[in-house]
C-alpha cells in the first residue's frame, strides 16, 4: 500500500519568498517601474530613517507605489506577530510600534529588511 507524500516543510524563508513574489507581482502590476524603485530604496529608507518613519512618509505621499508597498510591509509585520495578514491599517501598526518593545520594534525592522531583500529582486525581475 502507497502512503501519500508528505509536503516538504515550508520554511520561513519559502513564506517571505511567496509572500514577496505576491507583492512584487502587485507592486508592479500597480506602479510598474515607480514601484520597483521604490522597494529597491525603501531598505536604505528604513535603515537610515527608521521603519516607523518610513511608514509615516509612504502614508503622507499617498501615491499608489507608496501605498502599496507600506501596506505589504505592515501585512507582512504584522503576519510574523501572529496575525492573519490582513493590513490594519496605518494607525494600528503605527499604534503597536509605539508601543512595542524595543526587542519587538528591532524585529519588526528586520522582518521589514528581509521581506523587502525579497520584494526588490523579484519585482526587478518582472
Amino acid at each position: 500500500m502507497n502512503t501519500p507524500a508528505k509536503p516538504a516543510p515550508v520554511t520561513l524563508e519559502q513564506q517571505r519568498a511567496q509572500f514577496a513574489w505576491d507583492c512584487a507581482k502587485e507592486g508592479t502590476a500597480v506602479a510598474g517601474d515607480e514601484y520597483c524603485n521604490l522597494a529597491k530604496a525603501a531598505p536604505a529608507l528604513i535603515m537610515s530613517n527608521g521603519l516607523m518613519q518610513t511608514l509615516a512618509f509612504y502614508q503622507d505621499k499617498g501615491k499608489p507605489h507608496h501605498l502599496t508597498l507600506a501596506g505589504q510591509l505592515r501585512r507582512w509585520i504584522m503576519k510574523r506577530e501572529g496575525g492573519n495578514g490582513q493590513d490594519p491599517g496605518f494607525q494600528l501598526v503605527m499604534n503597536g510600534l509605539l508601543r512595542a518593545q524595543p526587542d519587538q520594534y528591532r524585529r519588526a525592522t528586520d522582518e521589514a529588511l528581509l521581506i523587502l531583500r525579497w520584494i526588490r529582486q523579484f519585482a526587478a525581475a518582472l
